[in-house]
């Protein structure tokens, strides 16, 4: 994604010259083409994320439209306070990439772990959360961010993330995008997991089970018309992310659930349990350890299903 990202930054800055990118110290050489077209708004704000974010909202107060890139716990947790007292509190469009979401640099421990930071970032006023699943959906979405006067958090994975998307996709901010229809459960998927999640719907159908797949990249704000559809649709409605249990998509439609009339589809809340990740080991091993490999989703939404569908009435 980091590529894709990369190369729609170059063409957006050719269109706008009020774009402006600040970098916490990674991807000089991914950003070398950028900085050979445009060498006067680029600018390396070292290992200083906090510094960063600041020195964006005060570029956001003077016209200009910056995008911040980093690491991702190194871009939210680390300079929580700066995006929420200078960035949020001015309502200022700031455009905030995280690099690496949920476990896609497992292999450097828990430090580089970011499973915290949809929670975080969604409780903010004023802040957009898009969760992109895969490269085409992240070009789209620096164009729509771009075109909000608020600021925004774009969370994306590394690199080498398989394209479900054969183009950009239509994409509007708040609006899902069904990717697979389906009669018997529902599967929303938020972030890098769409791909895994795509493999267990196919898992599900050798299993006679219908799974609609549903790309939910924005979790703030929510498509609730959408809820309020597969929630009447579905027996069994499913969120999947690479993200903490608490407080991430999962959380938000809950939090929704919680203010509605009774319902008939459950809801399943899939992503990492609330703990620390202590072996070592890369993203693969990670995704098996906390249960968010395709197998593993498929074996949770279909045990839930078979646990509250209707049983046919034998005559």
């Amino acid at each position: 994604m980091r590529n894709e990202f990369a190369a729609e930054l170059s063409e957006i800055a050719a269109e706008d010259d009020r774009v402006v990118l600040l970098s916490g110290d990674i991807g000089n050489r991914l950003f070398d083409k950028y900085k050979d077209r445009f060498p006067d708004r680029f600018y390396n704000c070292g290992v200083a994320e906090a510094n960063m974010m600041s020195v964006a909202a005060g570029m956001a107060m003077c016209g200009l439209r910056p995008i911040t890139y980093t690491i991702t716990p190194f871009t939210t947790t680390r300079c929580f306070e700066q995006i929420r007292v200078d960035v949020c509190y001015h309502n200022v469009p700031v455009i905030v990439v995280g690099v690496g979401a949920g476990l896609s640099y497992a292999g450097n421990g828990a430090t580089h772990h970011s499973c915290e930071d949809i929670a975080l970032l969604r409780m903010l006023p004023n802040m957009t959360v898009i969760c992109a699943g895969d490269a085409w959906e992240v070009r789209a979405a620096m164009r729509a961010c771009l075109q909000q006067n608020g600021p925004a958090y774009i969370r994306m994975g590394k690199k080498g993330e398989p394209l479900v998307h054969e183009g950009m996709p239509d994409f509007e901010i708040g609006k899902a995008i069904v990717m697979r229809p389906g009669s018997d459960v529902c599967l929303l998927s938020t972030g890098n997991l769409l791909p895994n999640v795509l493999e267990a719907a196919d898992e599900l159908g050798k299993q006679g089970v219908s799974a609609q797949v549903v790309s939910f990249h924005t979790v703030k704000p929510l498509d609730r018309e959408l809820l309020d559809r597969v929630f009447s649709q579905f027996w069994l409605v499913a969120t999947v992310e690479e993200h903490s249990i608490i407080g991430g998509l999962g959380g938000a439609v809950a939090e929704w659930l919680s203010d509605r009339d009774h319902q008939k589809a459950r809801l399943l809340r899939i992503g990492v349990a609330d703990k620390f990740l202590h072996a070592a080991g890369e993203q693969e091993y990670a995704r098996e350890y906390f249960g968010l490999t395709p197998e593993a989703i498929a074996d949770k939404t279909l045990q839930m299903y078979r646990a509250i569908a209707p049983k046919p009435v034998k005559v």
